[in-house]
């Protein structure tokens, strides 16, 4: 098969295809958007959800790489959803699909674990690059919801053990915020990916965080980013 530069992206996950679930409780776009994902070669639809429970269930049966999770929804929301598939430990990376006016929602869902967010009117490739890489280990965030983020406090509690980060872990977690892959931020430090592992990994427990996106969006809150 040609190279089509579709699966540039995805290069953390070896080429392999993405396997993605769709969540949401309008029929007509899940359609729509399987149409769409199902013409691209390095994604694969494998199966959908019509609310926030069925979407919990069929993550932990299908093992999907990527959730696209709706917000609202009735019955069980997206973030309900979110934070049951981490109380599960599930590893899907789950993409919200929300509207602009919606940004209210898009932050919780990011505090419940959400590798980041797409708007419902987002251009087709867009959408595909979005799934791309959040699959590659990245965190999109928005500058409109790094400014809501800014203007509340919810992890405030953090803020005080900022200090006890070495320069190095501000470094890492400065590359983290901007998005950065593992893989990206060894190459941009000129470290080892396990050495980069360890020091994620030492950064959540310092501040006492769950994941990367919310160290990410601690970083953001607390001016690390470059």
């Amino acid at each position: 098969m040609a190279d089509n530069g579709k699966g540039t992206a995805a290069g953390a996950g070896e080429g392999r295809v993405i396997r993605v679930l769709l969540v949401d409780d309008h029929q007509v776009v899940r359609r729509g958007l399987r149409t769409f994902l199902e013409v691209q070669d390095d994604i694969e639809v494998v199966g959908e959800a019509a609310d926030g429970a069925e979407g919990v269930d069929r993550t932990e049966e299908l093992r999907p790489d990527v959730v696209l999770m709706d917000v609202k929804m009735p019955g069980t929301d997206g973030i309900e959803a979110l934070r049951k598939l981490r109380e599960l430990g599930n590893p899907a990376k789950v993409l919200i699909v929300t509207s602009f006016t919606e940004q209210r929602t898009v932050v919780p869902a990011l505090r419940a674990g959400a590798a980041g967010y797409v708007y419902k009117d987002v251009d087709p490739d867009a959408l595909a690059g979005a799934i791309r890489s959040v699959h590659a280990g990245h965190v999109l965030l928005q500058p409109e919801v790094a400014g809501a983020l800014l203007s509340q406090d919810e992890h405030g509690g953090a803020g005080g053990r900022s200090g006890t980060l070495t320069e190095r872990e501000r470094e890492v977690l400065g590359l983290i915020a901007d998005g950065r892959s593992n893989r990206e931020i060894a190459r941009a430090l000129v470290l080892s990916e396990k050495t980069v592992k360890t020091h994620v990994s030492n950064i959540l427990m310092k501040l006492d965080l769950a994941d990367r996106t919310q160290a990410a969006l601690w970083a953001v809150r607390h001016g690390l980013t470059t």
